[in-house]
């Protein structure tokens, strides 16, 4: 009797629980967000790293939370998401917060500073060498909050139409380069200029610029640079582990149940850990297209690299002069990188380097 009478209160307790649960899922907020990207849909692997986030917080939530991702100059143009998402035009973004450098330089270490992280160090500061604490303390008092969402690893130095020999080569050249890299170049003689991601190609190909730098061998076959300068110049000492970030509105993003941050949140290393692996499988094959086509690969000569080392001290200490803010981030990001090279140098380093000549 006891049992039957325990089977039939189970039974009974199963049954209550399945008609409640459909009401428990109708009671649960739905939430829809837009957010705008800095970048063209023309380049999938950075803007698709978007992509991945919403489509993951939509598949973790059970369609709850639903994210809408719009290219550059669909909402804003793409030099201008951080105003957005400030100003709360928009809930989020996903942009290079080193497109704000004017706004204070200080955002422009979210990104990638001159001779800075690679890609791998970067994430090792973000996530465990207080990185994303000292820098959120930082994006709060405007208003956001930044989620790391990506990284190109160490970037090429950019098309050319003409050799760079030495350091007088760069004297009176327009380039397409920003943020601290402007300034550094400048004090080369360069005349820097800022242009989104979209429109550098038809600048280049009217000689409004004479060199642009965007980001590696997978997109900047995509955007056809290739036929309007000859010259390939490599590295990018600007960024050498150039980070994107998804930003939110502090206000949106207090607003979200536990349960959808966490979707936010893993989305978003998800987004991070594809980037860097889909552009290091596609550089390669890129690289060889476009040195079959015609595309003269070059590295900057030692005596350049070396100028532009020592104007990027410059740089940094006068930076620092004028910005308590950049000073603190400036010596906790390269404090960091101290120990980082040590560590490479001993193994990593040596590793590869042995690899590039065995398989030479």
């Amino acid at each position: 009797m006891q049992r039957r009478k325990f089977l039939g209160t189970a039974s009974a307790g199963a049954a209550v629980g399945a008609l409640a649960a459909p009401a428990i899922v109708r009671a649960q907020p739905t939430v829809r967000w837009r957010l705008a990207s800095s970048f063209p849909k023309s380049l999938d692997t950075i803007y698709g790293s978007a992509e991945v986030v919403a489509r993951r917080v939509a598949q973790i939530t059970n369609n709850r939370f639903q994210i809408t991702v719009h290219a550059a100059g669909e909402i804003v143009p793409g030099l201008q998401v951080l105003d957005a998402v400030q100003n709360g035009t928009v809930e989020a973004g996903h942009t290079a917060m080193y497109y704000y450098f004017g706004k204070e330089p200080s955002w422009a270490v979210g990104t990638a500073i001159p001779f800075g992280l690679n890609q791998r160090q970067y994430n090792a500061w973000w996530h465990q060498g207080g990185g994303e604490k000292v820098f959120n303390e930082f994006a709060r008092k405007s208003g956001v909050v930044c989620f790391l969402n990506g990284n190109t690893g160490a970037q090429m130095g950019g098309w050319f139409r003409k050799e760079i020999n030495t350091v007088d080569d760069l004297k009176g050249l327009k380039f397409r380069v920003g943020g601290f890299a402007g300034q550094v170049l400048t004090k080369l003689g360069v005349v820097p200029q800022q242009i989104a991601g979209g429109d550098i190609y038809p600048a280049l190909e009217k000689g409004t610029i004479d060199a642009a730098e965007w980001v590696g061998p997978y997109d900047d076959e995509k955007l056809g640079f290739n036929k309007v300068a000859k010259f390939y110049y490599y590295p990018g000492w600007w960024e050498g582990g150039p980070a994107l970030h998804s930003i939110v509105n502090q206000k949106a993003l207090d607003a979200l149940p536990p349960d959808f941050r966490a979707a936010w949140e893993a989305a978003n290393e998800e987004g991070n850990t594809a980037m860097m692996a889909r552009y290091d499988a596609g550089n390669p094959q890129a690289l060889k297209r476009l040195v079959a086509g015609g595309t003269v690969l070059r590295a900057f000569p030692r005596p350049v690299m070396e100028a532009c080392f020592k104007a990027t001290q410059e740089v940094y200490a006068e930076t620092m002069a004028k910005s308590a803010e950049f000073k603190k981030l400036h010596d906790h990001y390269f404090g960091f990188q101290r120990d980082q090279i040590t560590w490479f140098r001993v193994t990593e380093n040596t590793f590869d380097d042995f690899m590039a000549s065995a398989r030479r």
